[in-house]
């Protein structure tokens, strides 16, 4: 007989798994704090709860992370890990370690049906929405990985697939990562990152506590973004704009516009000037993302010095501009390089 996973449960579902089991409400407490906030991965790690009581979750429930297919470890310590969240269905995760913080980058779907013209997830066959366990079970892996680390920790739903189309699954994940009696993750630490749904920006804005918003613009004119990202026919950018404005902000918080700088097509002084009128009356910062290529899309990044007139062009209007600095470029874990398959390259390691 299968067996329930545990990991996905909230705190709520456990207490009716230690109801069930004829076990007081404090277990499940016991249990949740077990999974989210120590990370154990065994029941046999639970060194508070009883033998008996292991031996019968063991028997009814397991305790399941994803299995990692294999992890990629780059020049600059970015780890890429492959996950397989079912037979022949996979995703990929990124830990990006910083001085001061550590940054865990995890996918919401399998796959991604936007069709980005610069990601390669885009170019990938859509597949499904991952379950609010599947999320989380790559946050827990991730974080585990990194060991007592004292840096703080910073969570961008920026991997594979577009968040806000799997919105319930996405917001039961952020709830358990940011429970105070599990992950304990603060909002302020977690980023949602969207082509632009605005139905699902909305809807988000409805929500009592929320992750900060992150928008993936990556360009001035519908003309250009149309060609970009396909979304942009359903929403284009005054119906994304005015979502934004209607976002409500906590004070001295921001919206993220992520600009990904495509040579020839998006980066030329004129964008610039136009995407600083464009944003004016927002409160925003924008990241600058010089286009990370790969042979599969067929684009190039503009020349470093374009880059940065970019950016200049911005700050002389009076933007908030920094330009991304790219990381595990060597591992195809840098921004809109996450494929989800196997690769067996040089560096690559089977397994965990």
């Amino acid at each position: 007989m299968k067996t329930r996973n545990v990991v996905g449960m909230d705190l709520g579902e456990m207490e009716a798994v230690a109801a069930a089991l004829g076990e007081p409400r404090y277990r499940a407490r016991q249990i949740y704090a077990g999974v989210y906030r120590h990370l154990r991965r065994s029941w046999d790690a639970f060194p508070d709860l009883p033998k008996a009581l292991r031996a019968r979750l063991g028997a009814e429930f397991s305790l399941a992370w994803l299995p990692v297919v294999e992890t990629a470890v780059s020049r600059d310590g970015t780890r890429r890990s492959l996950f397989e969240v079912s037979p022949g269905a996979h995703v990929e995760a990124v830990f990006i370690p910083e001085e001061k913080r550590d940054t865990l980058c995890i996918s919401t779907q399998v796959g991604c049906a936007l069709g980005c013209l610069f990601c390669v997830t885009g170019r990938q066959p859509p597949g499904r929405n991952l379950a609010a366990g599947e999320i989380v079970a790559q946050a827990l892996t991730l974080a585990a990985d990194r060991g007592p680390a004292s840096r703080r920790l910073n969570i961008v739903l920026m991997g594979m697939g577009e968040p806000l189309l799997n919105y319930d699954n996405v917001l039961r994940a952020f709830r358990l990562m940011t429970d105070p009696g599990g992950m304990a993750v603060s909002p302020r630490r977690i980023t949602l990152s969207t082509a632009g749904v605005v139905p699902g920006i909305d809807r988000l804005a409805r929500e009592p506590v929320r992750p900060n918003l992150a928008v993936s613009l990556n360009a001035a004119t519908d003309e250009v973004r149309d060609r970009l990202m396909p979304i942009n026919r359903t929403w284009n950018i005054a119906a994304l704009l005015e979502a934004c404005r209607r976002f409500p902000l906590a004070e001295r918080r921001r919206i993220t516009f992520e600009y990904v700088l495509v040579g020839g097509m998006n980066d030329s002084p004129d964008d610039a000037r136009r995407l600083a009128r464009l944003l004016s009356t927002l409160r925003h910062k924008v990241n600058l993302i010089p286009l990370n290529p790969d042979p599969s899309i067929g684009l190039e990044p503009p020349p470093p010095e374009r880059v940065l007139g970019f950016q200049q062009a911005l700050v002389d209007a009076g933007i908030t501009a920094s330009v991304r600095r790219a990381r595990g470029e060597d591992i195809a874990a840098a921004c809109g390089l996450l494929a989800g398959r196997a690769r067996g390259e040089a560096g690559v390691t089977p397994g965990r």
